[in-house]
């Protein structure tokens, strides 16, 4: 177990980007990581995401910049555009303050996943099913879901990367409801090509009250395809296939041809992310030996851009903080939760504000949006208002270890 210098075993939940970032910070620092995953595999579809400069600087100080790459342009543009197609200039995520990266989520997984040494232990269709601590150790019960064989292990630290709907948090934390629905809903693929009509570099924005559909263009890949609508009833838009919610949300207006091609592009694609968005808000990150990473913690949504950049920096500075309190984890809990909660509590705010630009609540907030979005083309004020569209610059922070 844990030695004099702080090091010990340490169980990661999750083989997203917040539990490969964190099982690979924990290696450098000398601990002994082991990775378990529910699904039979890792996976290795993603869709669109933004690496904003906090990002950055994690995946530079782990080693794992370069080959994350970039997929953005600067000659990448966006239109805004309805159902008979008209175009007007839009905003591009590449012009967003900070110029992130646009990537597809697999991107980050794999550069992650490759720069752990081999002798990383990770076991598939593997789950906890109970976790109990004691002063000298966690307790983890493990579960085999293909076998159904369990086995009862001992851990130094328990990080729980496993998502939203987190079983760590349950496990550990309780039947608490730290998920706050947004009352909205998200489905997202990857095209097979470019759609018709658009180049390579061209995306669109096509926003109605309380629904839109986006196209992101990547400079080297087939574009992304987003759907997001507001909804009255979460559980009911699980109760069909996803396609069918999806058309439901854009009725009953005659569809035309721009959106029935993204239907269509979106139902005959072989995978896709359909989902509600929820925010988790929680007192505290960390019980005991136990702590919870990425969007078990804090999920910012997609609307904040933010969910791979906090994923990382979040792993990468808990290894760190372990590292700078060796043999005092408390300590180290304490630290990294003190530093990463402004961060996120900032990120979180301006998701709702986010929101609104990527989905007007009603006509009044369409409205506002087609404002800001020509203030923030104007040649004189477009870049002040895109830093208070934005809000405070938490997006590019970097986090100050060394003052620790």
């Amino acid at each position: 177990m844990e030695n004099a210098a702080g090091r010990g075993r340490a169980l990661v939940v999750g083989l997203g980007i917040a539990g490969i970032a964190t099982a690979l910070r924990l290696r450098q620092v000398g601990w002994e990581p082991v990775l378990v995953e529910r699904a039979a595999a890792r996976r290795s579809s993603g869709y669109f995401i933004m690496l904003f400069g906090t990002g950055v600087a994690s995946a530079r100080r782990l080693g794992v910049l370069d080959a994350i790459g970039d997929r953005s342009s600067p000659q990448m543009v966006s239109y805004e555009v309805n159902r008979a197609e008209r175009r007007t200039p839009g905003m591009s995520p590449a012009h967003l303050p900070g110029r992130p990266r646009q990537l597809l989520r697999g991107d980050i997984e794999q550069a992650l996943f490759s720069a752990l040494p081999a002798n990383v232990e990770i076991r598939y269709s593997t789950v906890p099913t109970r976790i109990t601590q004691d002063e000298s150790a966690a307790k983890v019960t493990l579960q085999d879901t293909a076998t159904g064989a369990t086995v009862t292990e001992r851990f130094d630290l328990v990080v729980g990367a496993d998502g939203m709907r987190s079983t760590v948090r349950r496990l550990v934390f309780g039947p608490a409801e730290y998920l706050h629905p947004l009352n909205y809903m998200i489905g997202a693929t990857v095209l097979n090509e470019p759609l018709e009509g658009f180049s390579q570099d061209e995306g669109l924005v096509l926003a109605e009250p309380g629904r839109s559909a986006w196209i992101f263009p990547f400079h080297d890949h087939t574009p992304g395809l987003l759907f997001s609508y507001r909804t009255d009833d979460i559980d009911a838009e699980f109760t069909r296939p996803a396609i069918e919610s999806i058309r439901a949300a854009f009725g009953p207006q005659p569809t035309g041809a721009l959106l029935e091609k993204l239907f269509t592009a979106f139902e005959q694609a072989p995978e896709h992310l359909f989902d509600s968005v929820h925010q988790v808000k929680m007192p505290r990150w960390h019980r005991g030996r136990v702590v919870l990473v990425g969007d078990a913690a804090w999920c910012v949504t997609l609307y904040a851009g933010m969910g791979a950049s906090s994923g990382i920096a979040g792993g990468e500075l808990l290894g760190t903080m372990l590292q700078r309190h060796p043999g005092d984890l408390p300590a180290a809990l304490r630290t990294w939760e003190a530093q990463m909660r402004p961060f996120i509590h900032t990120e979180q705010i301006s998701a709702l504000t986010m929101r609104r630009l990527f989905t007007p609540h009603d006509r009044k907030e369409q409205f506002m949006r087609t404002a800001m979005l020509r203030l923030m083309r104007a040649p004189a004020i477009g870049p002040a208002m895109r830093k208070i569209m934005n809000g405070p610059d938490m997006k590019n922070k970097e986090f100050d270890v060394a003052a620790v």
